[in-house]
């Protein structure tokens, strides 16, 4: 069995980012690959641990700088990666197109990608990526197994969560709880140094943006600057609840 695994790299949650002129400025701005994405990555690696793998290929899309994400990636255990360097902005439905592709010419059997980007807030590549190969589609999953040419687990739906069992090839989306994504060693970070990081030409996808991109901006709230007053703990518990239902608006 063949995995690919999509590597997206966004800023960190504790970066601090700007809008300079009509686009978001990431100079400075420590950047991490997509944490659904690594719960992805890390699934991909603990089935190979479990079944029959026979290699893990990771996948991005994006300007020079995403090579760090893939690298990381290569760290944690991935065996060899691609990346399609480009400064264009790619909608999911876009980068679905892409997807399928690499996913055909290397003969995968399995896709694993996050269950919602977090750049786009979309959920749409898996769903774009299952349609244009005719593969079945297994979203927001908490439990993955391999046995043979069948996959079973488990996945949140509107009503809860439920079993699914389904034959290979697929596409699975993960999200947090599925696992705990490992830390990259230091002998491991070295060995990554010497392993395949192949560049693509866009080129020769013959894809272009569905989406124009215009610009940015960051929504800002006021503060409202009030303190409360500690000292009677009932009181400003009480005082807590009218700002928030009045002032913050955040509570019915």
């Amino acid at each position: 069995m063949k995995i690919l695994t999509l590597v997206r790299q966004v800023p960190d949650a504790e970066a601090r980012v700007k809008v300079s002129g009509d686009r978001v400025d990431l100079d400075g701005t420590t950047l991490v690959i997509d944490g659904m994405d690594e719960y992805g990555v890390e699934e991909a690696l603990r089935l190979r641990e479990s079944a029959n793998v026979e290699e893990i290929v990771a996948l991005a899309i994006g300007p020079k700088k995403v090579e760090d994400a893939l690298r990381t990636a290569l760290a944690m255990g991935v065996d060899r990666a691609i990346h399609i360097e480009t400064d264009e902005r790619f909608d999911a439905v876009s980068l679905s197109k892409i997807v399928a592709q690499v996913a055909g010419s290397e003969g995968t059997d399995l896709i694993l990608l996050g269950g919602q980007e977090a750049d786009w807030d979309s959920q749409a590549l898996g769903a774009a990526s299952a349609e244009r190969l005719g593969w079945p589609q297994l979203t927001w999953t908490n439990e993955l197994k391999v046995d043979g040419d069948t996959l079973t687990g488990r996945h949140d739906v509107d009503d809860g969560n439920e079993g699914f069992k389904v034959s290979l090839p697929a596409v699975v989306t993960a999200q947090q709880g599925l696992n705990e994504p490992r830390y990259p060693t230091l002998p491991n970070i070295m060995k990554a140094k010497k392993k395949e990081l192949r560049k693509d030409d866009l080129g020769g996808y013959n894809v272009q943006p569905s989406v124009k991109y215009l610009g940015a901006e960051i929504q800002t709230r006021a503060r409202l600057n009030k303190m409360i007053d500690g000292k009677d703990p009932q009181a400003a518990a009480e005082q807590l609840l009218e700002l928030l239902r009045n002032e913050a608006k955040v509570l019915a």
